[in-house]
């Protein structure tokens, strides 16, 4: 039997989602919680792996298991094993034909950058923080410069291991909400640090460091050292994943789920 969860975490608590001997991933809590229910060892597999810092509010994952066990016992047994900030939001039986991340045809990332003078308190390690003020229509001009298929070499990390650094962008955007600025982006497949490499220099961009056209310029140019810095990963949410219609997962599976603006 192959079982799919919605799952959603405060990455900040975790050191990424993948695995690693010392047990302090999401991977890890997810995993120990679920053997338990399973009463056998069970191995998960994610839509996307996120970085340490990098929260979710809609991943989607997959394991295998013989054990009998009703969808909802599956969801309220799992999260009462776990004390983490990592909780399962709903599980469906799915054929073996399944793959959480083969089967995506899109994923959904959103950045939440607080825009303000005084760093946030409440917040902090929720959302990115930058202070002075930041022009978010030229981010946004610059952001359209990413959209369709793209070569984005120069906003892909030293170490990625995707086969292919073309990747077809369907959207980015840049908006204000107050003292928030929210960039979305939506694309069939993201790069390693590909998005906190966009926010980088879409930084630079609202800054006023360069006019929004230099965002084209740098893509490119597929030069990573072009491109600003890698921005830290608090505000980074791994916001949807998107999959063919006949698989009978719930909407928050494969369509957009975002967290709200402001959090409180």
């Amino acid at each position: 039997m192959r079982i799919a969860l919605g799952v959603e975490y405060a990455g900040d608590a975790f050191q990424g989602w993948q695995s690693q001997s010392h047990g302090q991933t999401v991977q890890d809590h997810l995993e120990a919680a679920l053997s338990g229910m399973a009463g056998h060892p069970v191995r998960l597999h994610c839509a996307g792996r996120t970085d340490a810092g990098v929260h979710a509010t809609a991943q989607v994952v997959h394991f295998d298991t013989q054990s009998v066990r009703s969808l909802h016992g599956w969801v309220r047994g799992t999260n009462a094993r776990m004390r983490a900030p990592v909780a399962v939001r709903w599980a469906v039986e799915v054929g073996d034909d399944f793959h959480a991340r083969f089967c995506a045809v899109s994923r959904r990332y959103r950045y939440i950058l607080y825009n303000s003078a005084v760093r946030p308190a409440l917040l902090a390690g929720r959302v990115g923080w930058f202070h002075p003020p930041l022009d978010e229509a030229a981010m946004d001009e610059a952001a359209r410069s990413i959209l369709g298929w793209q070569d984005f070499s120069a906003f892909r990390a030293a170490g990625c291991q995707a086969k292919s650094p073309i990747k077809l962008m369907h959207e980015a955007q840049v908006r204000r909400d107050g003292d928030y600025i929210v960039f979305d982006f939506w694309a069939n497949a993201f790069l390693h640090h590909m998005v906190r490499n966009l926010i980088g220099s879409l930084v630079y961009v609202g800054k006023g460091c360069y006019p929004p056209e230099w965002m084209s310029e740098v893509l490119h140019s597929r030069d990573r050292s072009r491109a600003a810095m890698t921005f830290t990963p608090d505000g980074l949410y791994l916001a949807g994943v998107e999959y063919p219609s006949h698989w009978p997962l719930p909407d928050e599976g494969r369509i957009i789920a975002l967290p709200r603006i402001p959090f409180v």
